[in-house]
């Protein structure tokens, strides 16, 4: 098995550093254009291997696509990240040039591979990713819901006083401050709905608090946030080497599921060897379904800004 992460900034590096703690692949190969960027990063994680006991071997490389040749999986974070008081829609004109760049490079070599989006704006990038590379729709994914999922889990464990590992509970829609979901309704502690044990404005509260989430991480950084970003990848291509057949959040084309089509998004998945081996559907309400809805015109919006660059 054989992973490439392209982009070796601070999601990309702990990504790899993860996957090769976990020991996913045989061989990860950390891409960068940065000259002796991804080969620090590359020295440095393997200079864990005999304190972290992994057989992996990461592998740094300047640029050279080659390199890459022959991957199961890749996963994309290449692009600039976002500074306090931007936007992941500010982002869009100079990240769509270089993923689309970097996903043809990638198939040049990998024309079998699984492509793993988190560069951001996700929605954005992944449906440009879909559409530039005509891959089939189980092997482009969006990796956002998985990390609006955990930080969802993370202020509701808060709030109930509980463990994150006991929480349940999921985020769908577009990977934006003011266009995911999260399902309190579906939320639960062991079993237990989140709804019978807190009050409906704590809830909200949670909700308020997981929209804002990466922003505010942001806001404290002076940068993105990138140690849940980079698990939150590391899980996906996990459940994907592991052929876990895990339900993750992820941004997929949809044909009609969830009333939408031509669009990528985020709604429930089964990940597997294949990529995106089903779409669950979780039988939203018709408040549910309506914020999906405007959520969806919204990465539209976003998507369409691709149409007037010229670059769709």
């Amino acid at each position: 098995m054989k992973i490439t992460v392209v982009g070796a900034g601070n999601v990309g590096a702990t990504c790899a550093n993860v996957m090769a703690q976990k020991e996913l692949a045989s061989e990860i190969v950390l891409l960068d254009i940065k000259e002796g960027f991804a080969e620090g990063k590359a020295m440095d994680i393997m200079q864990t291997a005999a304190l972290l006991d992994f057989d992996t071997r990461v592998i740094g490389v300047t640029g050279d696509y080659s390199k890459t040749a022959g991957s199961d999986v890749v996963v994309v974070t290449s692009g600039i990240p976002r500074k306090p008081g931007m936007t992941r829609e500010d982002l869009i004109g100079t990240n769509a040039g270089i993923v689309n760049d970097v996903a043809q490079s990638i198939l040049k070599y990998s024309p079998n591979a699984i492509i793993v989006v988190i560069s951001n704006p996700m929605d954005t990038m992944t449906y440009l990713t879909l559409k530039k590379t005509g891959l089939p729709k189980n092997r482009v994914i969006g990796m956002g819901g998985i990390l609006d999922s955990s930080r969802f889990k993370f202020y509701l464990s808060d709030a109930l006083g509980a463990q994150a590992t006991d929480i349940e509970g999921t985020v769908i829609g577009g990977h934006g401050d003011t266009t995911m979901i999260p399902l309190t309704r579906l939320a639960t502690y062991n079993g237990v709905p989140a709804s019978s044990i807190l009050s409906a404005d704590a809830l909200q509260k949670v909700a308020a608090d997981t929209m804002v989430g990466g922003a505010t991480c942001t806001k404290l950084l002076g940068t993105s946030a990138w140690i849940a970003p980079g698990a939150a990848g590391a899980a996906l291509v996990e459940s994907i080497v592991r052929d876990q057949k895990k339900i993750f959040p992820c941004c997929v084309a949809l044909d009609g599921e969830y009333g939408q089509k031509d669009i990528c998004i985020g709604v429930p998945v089964v990940i597997g060897k294949n990529g995106v081996e089903k779409i669950v559907d979780y039988k939203l309400n018709a408040d549910e379904q309506a914020a999906f809805a405007k959520s969806a015109d919204a990465v539209r919006n976003m998507n369409d800004v691709l149409k007037e660059l010229n670059i769709l």
